[in-house]
């Protein structure tokens, strides 16, 4: 990007919040794909996104069944829900790199639109932006709420995420009160 070049990159909430050390006494639920790695990458990644380097901030949403994450590590499948954890840590990277919130959301909405519109040529003008006339996608929420991932209360069909709160501690900021697409409710 900085000799011109067209290129783009995308970094997961995964990758963007953790780090090997999270990994602790080999807990399969750390089990990723990109394996999780040392402070200073997640740095580098978390620096990347918030000066433009990398564009876009992805959920990484691979969903794992029961049976093939309760293994031991090595032989646990890599993966985890993140879908309904992507706003949430969106925003707490936006908080931590003191960022405001329409430049946090820019990096889980326009920007990606805007790589995937240069990539395929086209999408609707209204993708990833609010516009009169335009198609209501939309996520309502509460951007003050404060709440703890527990795997059992996640609508993901893989409730295996490095994120529960019983493991990390970690509380997330920003809950999803609705969802609509094409203007229909559809959460």
């Amino acid at each position: 990007k900085a000799e011109g070049l067209n290129v783009t990159a995308d970094v997961s909430i995964n990758s963007l919040h953790l780090t090997d050390v999270d990994i602790g006494f080999f807990n399969p639920a750390m089990r990723l794909s990109p394996p999780l790695r040392q402070q200073a990458d997640r740095d580098a990644l978390r620096a990347g996104l918030l000066d433009g380097t990398i564009d876009a901030l992805v959920s990484d949403h691979t969903p794992v069944d029961e049976d093939a994450k309760t293994l031991p590590f090595g032989e646990a499948e890599p993966g985890a829900t993140g879908l309904e954890l992507l706003l949430s840590l969106a925003l707490k990277w936006g908080a931590d790199s003191q960022l405001g919130l329409a430049p946090t959301l820019a990096r889980v909405t326009s920007e990606p639109v805007r790589v995937l519109g240069e990539a395929l040529g086209s999408l609707s003008n209204s993708a990833g932006r609010i516009v009169e006339g335009g198609v209501a996608d939309l996520c309502v929420f509460d951007p003050e709420a404060i709440w703890q991932v527990q795997p059992g209360q996640l609508k993901s069909q893989g409730k295996h995420t490095p994120f529960d709160f019983s493991v990390t501690g970690m509380a997330l900021p920003g809950r999803v009160k609705a969802t609509l697409v094409a203007g229909t409710v559809a959460y």
